[in-house]
């Protein structure tokens, strides 16, 4: 699946080799069934909080590493699920749930000013009840697509905390919002990467249709090549250690599980072996 990039959508995308060979082309499927289970809420038990928005778009993407985004998550039977609110979009459900401002008067603000607001107790409260929903949203979603017989149970309100910005690497479901007035906020789910391989686990792909016979070809793994490169230790030492190194110096270091890199990207993890005198790599895991 080709990864979004805002700032070069208009060129053709770039194939992450990393996800060859998973069913990442059949996530917008997943993310099509998950948008009907958000209209469904936002017209049903959560309307008091998005009465007059409309879902605008729902994709799979990478976390966006933004400084102004606060991070809430929560670990429930299935795995951590993040979730990041725009503070504008925040402030603009807080106001017109009770009844603030104009509905218009929080997409106009320059972001600027609002950062500079206090976070109060009631914007708080809001946030843990909005990524309550949006986590349970996720969960009911990955519950019906493995076929789980019991469905999980609702995160508790004391379960969800600030957390870290997710990894550049991790996935995140964009969802963008728009309101009668044209405005547009934006918040996003992202799984951890167990969530994310049960995810891509419970996608199957499309019945195959029978096309007609051709003489033979060469497999695609004989054509296909990839460089990967092995890192068996590595070793953190001070700068001062480091020039203070002569030759003949021994810099004791433990060996473990060796990473295999793809263009510098953490692919698997594997076991160091000797055979015949060389070393060996074995046992190959995926890393995420």
């Amino acid at each position: 699946m080709p990864i979004v990039n805002t700032d070069t959508a208009g060129q053709h995308p770039v194939l992450d080799p990393r996800l060859l060979g998973r069913p990442v082309h059949l996530l917008p499927q997943f993310a099509a069934r998950l948008q009907d289970d958000l209209e469904a809420l936002m017209e049903g038990s959560a309307r008091r909080y998005w009465a007059g928005w409309r879902l605008d778009a729902v994709e799979f993407g990478r976390a966006p590493q933004l400084d102004e985004l606060r991070w809430m998550s929560a670990t429930g039977v299935l795995g951590t699920v993040s979730v990041a609110f725009e503070r504008c979009l925040l402030l603009t459900l807080l106001e017109r749930r009770y009844g603030g401002r104009g509905a218009g008067a929080t997409q106009q603000d320059p972001a600027k000013d609002r950062k500079s607001e206090r976070v109060t107790a009631t914007e708080e409260r809001l946030t843990v009840v909005m990524t309550q929903q949006m986590i349970d949203l996720l969960y009911a979603r990955i519950a019906v697509s493995m076929a789980m017989e019991v469905a999980p149970q609702p995160v508790p309100a004391n379960a969800v905390a600030a957390a870290s910005t997710p990894g550049a690497t991790h996935w995140a479901l964009r969802i963008q919002v728009r309101d009668a007035q044209d405005g547009v906020g934006q918040f996003w789910i992202a799984p951890d990467q167990d969530l994310m391989a049960a995810i891509l686990g419970s996608l199957r792909p499309e019945q195959a249709r029978p096309r007609a016979a051709r003489g033979p070809s060469e497999p695609l793994a004989t054509k296909l090549q990839v460089k990967l490169d092995g890192r068996l230790v590595s070793k953190e030492i001070t700068l001062g250690a480091l020039f203070d190194l002569k030759v003949g110096d021994v810099i004791p270091v433990s060996m473990g599980r060796a990473d295999v890199l793809l263009d510098e990207a953490r692919l698997f993890t594997a076991a160091v072996a000797e055979s015949k005198g060389k070393l060996c790599l074995t046992s190959f895991e995926d890393a995420e």
